[in-house]
Formats: structure tokens, sequence, C-alpha cells
């Protein structure tokens, strides 16, 4: 047993070695005042404000953010109601198609998903650009939200439900003052996933990215194929720092939803 145990210590710490070795390496030398990746000459902060300088890049920061927030607000607005519905459909056939085709979506290839996205958009004749990338975002990020929310539904007793019509709760009390409440870790769960699922998209939104929009993502990309530049370990390493940031904000958040949980149900003991 104590083997078994050492084993799979071993086998994590390559795992993580291999996934996160790439990433510090790359915040290494984004560092470097000698300018490349061999060579570590010198300490400096030159390409960090080579980034912040940059007014294009703040530009298609702010776009990569806006773009993050809307598509994660309507997808997971839009993710409840889908779950809501799932849970409660009462024909187990439509429930099953339903699921299915959300989860087909979750393992469909990004590629095929962005070129389709490009067909649709194309056949409508909607300009690439800030509509077609959101549209996107908030169609692949509805997907995981679903995901997130259902089984806090799946687990939610009907009790409660029937609890609350009892006592006069109208259909919004019902959904607002008990639902909501209950499913709420899976509510945050499915935000944070979808902002970051935004954040780092590149697949999709290389699709329907047009002339004089772009992502982060996309930015980094075309910027790599140029030629090495620090800057792009730089702007890299801020935005994997952000991306940390968001995880613990949400771990954070589910500590305290976990905390009220267990209050709530002190008295009830």
């Amino acid at each position: 047993m104590k083997k078994n145990n050492k084993l799979g210590k071993i086998y994590l710490a390559v795992v993580f070695f291999v996934l996160y070795a790439p990433i510090f390496y790359l915040m290494f030398y984004s560092f470097n005042a000698g300018g490349t990746m061999n060579h570590f000459s010198g300490f400096t902060w030159d390409y960090y404000k080579e980034v912040f300088q940059d007014t294009r890049l703040l530009i298609i920061v702010l776009n990569t953010f806006v773009i993050a927030l809307l598509s994660s607000v309507v997808a997971t607005i839009l993710g409840v109601l889908g779950a809501l519905a799932i849970r409660y459909m009462p024909r187990p056939f439509a429930k099953n198609s339903l699921l299915s085709l959300n989860n087909v979506l979750i393992v469909s290839p990004d590629v095929v998903i962005g070129a389709s996205f490009l067909i649709f958009f194309t056949i409508l004749g909607v300009k690439l650009g800030f509509i077609s990338v959101l549209v996107s975002h908030i169609a692949f990020s509805i997907p995981i939200v679903v995901l997130m929310v259902l089984p806090k539904l799946q687990e939610m007793s009907p009790t409660l439900i029937d609890a609350a019509r009892d006592l006069g709760a109208s259909q919004w009390n019902v959904l607002s003052k008990v639902i909501l409440p209950y499913i709420s870790p899976g509510v945050f769960a499915g935000f944070f996933m979808a902002l970051t699922y935004s954040l780092d998209d590149f697949a999709v939104t290389f699709f329907v990215t047009g002339n004089g929009f772009s992502t982060l993502s996309v930015e980094i990309y075309s910027r790599a194929r140029q030629g090495i530049s620090l800057s792009i370990n730089a702007l890299s390493t801020l935005l994997f720092l952000f991306t940390i940031v968001l995880v613990i904000g949400y771990y954070f958040i589910n500590q305290r939803n976990a905390k009220a949980a267990q209050a709530m149900e002190v008295p009830k003991k």
C-alpha cells in the first residue's frame, strides 16, 4: 500500500513537472536582459514596461476582458436556464437528448466548432469582429455552465421545493429563494470556468476574428510567428498570473459558500 502511494506521488510530481516546467521557463526568461531564451544575462523589467506602453496591445487586452466578462455573464444565465430545463423536463427521452447534445459540444474539437461558426456567420453575412467572437464564446461556454450547475440541481431534494410551495411560495420565490441559493456554488463554478475558457480560447477565436479586432490568444500567436520576443513571455506571464488569481478567487468563494451551507445546517441538528 505504501509503495503504491509512493508511486502515485512520483507520478503526480512528474505530471506537474511536465505541465508547469515550460510555463516557469517562459516566466523566468521574461526577466532576461539578454533578449534571448538561451542564456540569462541579467534581470530587467523592460519587457513588462514594453507591454504596458503598447497602446494597441492594451486595446486588445481590453477587448479580451470585455468579451470574457460579457460572454461569461450571458452564458451563465442561459446555462442555468438550460440546466433547469434539463433537470425538470418531464419526458426522459427529451431530457436525455438535450443532455447528449450539450455533451457533444463539450467533446467536439475546437477547430470543428470554429469552422462551423465561420461558415454560419458567412452565410448570415455577419461581419467578423466583436459580435462574432462574443456570440461564439457564449455558445461554447453554455455547455460548460450546464455541466457545472446540473449536478447541484440533481443533489437538491425535491422536498425543499414542495415545502416552499406548501408555505405559499410562488414559482419566482421558489426559484429565487430556494433553488438559486442552493445551486449558487455550481453557478459560480460555471461562471469562472466560462471566464477562464473565454480568456484562454484560441482555436474558435482564430476562425471568427476579423480585421481590426483581436484577442490576447490570437495576438500572442501572431507575435510568436514573427520571431522570438521576450515581450511575448511577459504578456503570457501576466495572463497566466491573472488566471491563477481567478482560480484563487473561485476557491475562496467556494469555501465561503461551503461555510454558509454548514452554518445553515447547524440549527437543524
